[in-house]
C-alpha cells in the first residue's frame, strides 16, 4: 500500500481466498484491504495514539439515513456522554480533495450536526471547526486532542 503522510504503525493483515485482509481492532473484525481502508486504519491509529482519542468511543462506517437512502460515515467520534463531535471522511490517496468531497461531509454533518468534520486522502488531512449557531465555519492547521473536543 502506498505511503500515506502520517506515522507508521503495524498491522494485522492476512489473505483469504486471494484478497488481502486488514483487522480493524474498531469493528473486531478483518476487512478487504482497499485503498480507502488503508487511510481509515491509518487514520484511526493515528487519533488514538497520537491524539489520545478514546477506542471506545469511536464508530466506524456508521449507517444513517439520508434523503431515503443509507449512508455510511467512514469514522465517527463521540465524546464521553456519548454525543457525536467528529465525523471523518476517508479518501484513497489518489483521491483529490475537492469540493464534491466537502459537500459529502457537509451533507452528511447535516444530521449530525457536529464541531468538528475532518477529510482525508491519508496524503492532505483538512480539519474544519463548525459553528452551526452562526452558520459559520473555519479551517484548523492541526486535529484537535481528544481532550480539546469536550
Amino acid at each position: 500500500m502506498k505511503e500515506l503522510n502520517l506515522p507508521q504503525y503495524s498491522f494485522k493483515i492476512s489473505v483469504v481466498d486471494e484478497t488481502e485482509m486488514i483487522f480493524d481492532p474498531i469493528r473486531k473484525k478483518y476487512v478487504k484491504l482497499t485503498e480507502e481502508e488503508w487511510v481509515r486504519q491509518n487514520f484511526i491509529q493515528y487519533i488514538v495514539q497520537e491524539g489520545k482519542y478514546a477506542a471506545g468511543l469511536i464508530g466506524v462506517e456508521v449507517a444513517f439515513p439520508f434523503n431515503r437512502m443509507k449512508r455510511r460515515i467512514d469514522i465517527l467520534i463521540h465524546n464521553r456522554m456519548g454525543d457525536p463531535v467528529m465525523i471523518i471522511e476517508c479518501k484513497a490517496p489518489g483521491v483529490n480533495i475537492d469540493d464534491k468531497v466537502f459537500d459529502q461531509i457537509v451533507n452528511y454533518n447535516m444530521e449530525y450536526k457536529v464541531p468538528y468534520i475532518v477529510v482525508t486522502n491519508g496524503i492532505v488531512h483538512y480539519v474544519c471547526k463548525v459553528d452551526h449557531e452562526n452558520k459559520k465555519w473555519e479551517f484548523l492547521n492541526i486535529i484537535p486532542l481528544y481532550e480539546d473536543l469536550q
